[in-house]
């Protein structure tokens, strides 16, 4: 797996477009459900997903423990890598970066900001290699 990770409009997707120029997308953007990845899979060699912080927060009011929506997503991440170890094929994870801005006032977005954090390193603890992508700029992050 490999995961590209930057703040909005930092260029992400065309530099993941560039990269893997015959990818299957699964986008929260596209109104796709993480859940439905696997359908996305059938003839595909790679598979990117994007929209993580969306899926996240379709799932705030449902689950109000955030270790337990924590695992829920750790289990997606699983998921995925066994997909990549049985099928040969690969999956490119973009995350939106939320961190650097201000932080909200609503105790929800907050609790997205937070989660989406742990998140993007439970995703980078998983993933090969991990890119960070600012102003159109790829720089490749070392563990």
């Amino acid at each position: 797996m490999q995961l590209f990770i930057g703040g909005t409009r930092a260029g992400k997707r065309g530099i993941v477009r560039q990269r893997f120029d015959a990818a299957v997308w699964h986008s929260a953007h596209a109104g796709c459900a993480l859940k439905a990845w696997p359908s996305a899979v059938e003839s595909a060699r790679c598979l990117v997903l994007e929209g993580w912080e969306r899926w996240l927060a379709a799932r705030l009011a449902d689950e109000p423990s955030d270790d337990r929506l924590r695992q829920v997503m750790s289990t997606e991440l699983d998921a995925l890598r066994e997909w990549e170890a049985r099928s040969g094929g690969e999956v490119v994870l973009v995350m939106l970066e939320m961190g650097r801005g201000i932080v909200p006032l609503s105790a929800e977005k907050r609790r997205l900001r937070d989660l989406n954090g742990w998140l993007a390193q439970d995703a980078a603890a998983r993933c090969e290699r991990a890119w960070y992508v600012w102003h159109g700029l790829l720089k490749q992050l070392s563990y």
